[in-house]
């Protein structure tokens, strides 16, 4: 039993800490997107920002991380323990979303496109795939 608890505590300690550097990455890969969008518009309120991530285009590419970052949530709260196979899924997941590409779909793009111009994005890219090839 123990070395069942203690499985149970390493998965919701590695989701835990996937969780906190996705947060960071997305904290700041909005920032940038923000900065893009008031330099060309205008300054925005905290309330209009949240407005422009819910139904702007311009955000929309953001969404994909941010339903990751609800899955490992929904992981972590959830009354039933957390396999394996869900944990292996969502790395694969996350390092998948996490390829930049000149050429690929949209989200692989705009994410190339702010790893060239924030330097910030760049560290917290390297924290969440370093994290993750010490896990996988």
């Amino acid at each position: 039993m123990p070395n069942t608890l203690q499985n149970r505590i390493t998965q919701h300690q590695l989701l835990t800490d996937i969780r906190i550097k996705l947060l960071h990455l997305h904290k700041l890969l909005l920032e940038t997107e923000r900065i893009r969008y008031e330099q060309v518009r205008g300054r925005v309120s905290k309330g209009e920002l949240l407005q422009l991530v819910i139904n702007h285009d311009q955000f929309a590419w953001l969404h994909r991380l941010s339903e990751l970052i609800v899955q490992i949530d929904e992981l972590i709260h959830s009354d039933e323990p957390v396999t394996s196979e869900a944990i292996a899924a969502l790395i694969a997941d996350v390092q998948i979303l996490l390829t930049p590409d000149e050429v690929g779909n949209d989200f692989a793009v705009k994410y190339d496109m702010a790893l060239q111009r924030n330097p910030d994005v760049v560290l917290a890219h390297a924290d969440v795939v370093t994290l993750l090839a010490t896990r996988a």
